[in-house]
Parts: C-alpha cells; structure tokens; sequence
C-alpha cells in the first residue's frame, strides 16, 4: 500500500477547492452542502473533490485558511521540524541529533510517515461526527479515482468505518517526529471553536505522548503558516 503520492495530491488540491468553496458558501449559504463541494471541484480536480469531501462543507469554511498554506507533504514536515528547533530553544537544550522530519527522510521511511498522517487525517475529519454512511461511501469513490490500489481501498474503508479512537491513532506513531506530524494534520483539519473537536485534539496530543510546550509550539506553528 502507497500513500505518499495520495496524501500529497490531497494536501496539494486543499488551496483551490476551499478557495473556490469558500467563495461559493458565501453567496449560496446553507444550501452549500457535499455535493456542491464535489461538482464544484471540476471534473480535472479528482483530489480537490476528495479533499473537500473528507473536509464536509461547514469544516472546509472554517479551516479554509488553515489548509490552503499546505503546498504538498513536505510542507508538514517543515512545520514539524521548525517546532522542533523552537520548542528545543525555548528549553535551552541543544538537539543530539536534528530531528528526522518527513522533509529529510528517505522515501521508504517517508511513506512510514505517509500512511500514518492519513490515518491522522481521516480520524480528524471524523471528530465532529459528520460523517455518516452515504458520505463515506462517496469519500472511497473519489479515492478509488484518484488511486486504484486495492489494499489502500480496504484500509481506507477499514478507517472510515472505525469508531473513533484518538488511542488506535497515536499507535502508528512510531517515532517523535512521526507523532508532531500526525498532530499537526489533526491541527490542520480540527475546528477548535468546536467542543467535540478540541477534546479530541487534546487527547490525542496525550496519547502521542507530545510535551506541552512541544504541542504548544505545533499549534503556533500552524497558525502563524495560515496568516496571509
């Protein structure tokens, strides 16, 4: 199963889809809903519609900002190892060794790093419950699309059908800078005005095992790459 090229392909489709979305939710108001998001994608923009479906209209208006900064994968491991050097100044300590983000790995242990961002991603996007069986269905079409790997079918249905569990998440972190990413997609897709949602970013932070001030450092992060 690959899903290196997939999760790229999403993250970069994020700025035109909420662009375009964003603008439509603001002339068409509550009659926006997932299937505006798909056939406002363009029929050339397979990943956009996946993405947008993933995100559900409401979500994809309230972090638009947040997701369009994202050029690709990379860009996560950048964030992740920028905290890294903050959070490590901010203690006074010098890094033993410089952090192993997604940007500097080879690509066997990037796609380690790929799978389980997607796993971060697809929990995230269920945080507030929207999902529901017709959604779902709709989110492996547009996956099929864009990747016809039967494996990467089943994992994602497998996923998308599994209660939500911040603690089965944290589990595909295998190291540190595995688990400042996973985070920082979750930051990414989480809408924390939402109660629901919040909670779970905060006990998924603690079942990572990310220090305070680390997890502190993520969030700032995020939000200083979504100011324009």
């Amino acid at each position: 199963m690959i899903t290196r090229g997939l999760l790229d392909q999403l993250l970069k489709s994020g700025q035109d889809l909420l662009q375009k979305n964003t603008g439509a939710a603001q002339n068409k108001g509550a009659s926006s809903g997932i299937g505006s998001l798909l056939s406002g994608a363009g029929g050339g923009a397979l990943a956009a519609g996946a993405m947008g479906l993933l995100l559900g209209n409401k979500k994809a208006r309230k972090v638009g900002g947040k997701v369009a900064v994202y050029g690709g994968l990379a860009a996560l491991g950048v964030l992740a190892y920028k905290a890294y050097g903050n959070w490590q100044a901010q203690q006074g300590t010098a890094p033993k060794t410089e952090p192993q983000t997604l940007d500097r790995l080879p690509m066997a242990q990037a796609e380690q790093h790929s799978q389980a961002i997607l796993k971060a991603l697809v929990a995230a996007a269920k945080a507030d419950g929207h999902i529901d069986a017709r959604e779902r269905e709709l989110i492996e079409g547009e996956f099929s699309k864009l990747d016809n790997d039967q494996e990467l079918q089943h994992w994602l249905h497998a996923e998308l059908n599994k209660p939500l569990d911040p603690t089965d998440v944290a589990r595909a972190a295998s190291t540190p800078e595995m688990a400042a990413e996973m985070y920082i997609a979750s930051v990414m897709l989480v809408d924390e005005e939402s109660f629901m949602e919040k909670s779970y970013l905060d006990e998924l932070a603690r079942q990572l095992k990310l220090a305070p001030g680390l997890k502190a450092e993520l969030e700032k992060q995020v939000r200083q790459a979504a100011i324009f």
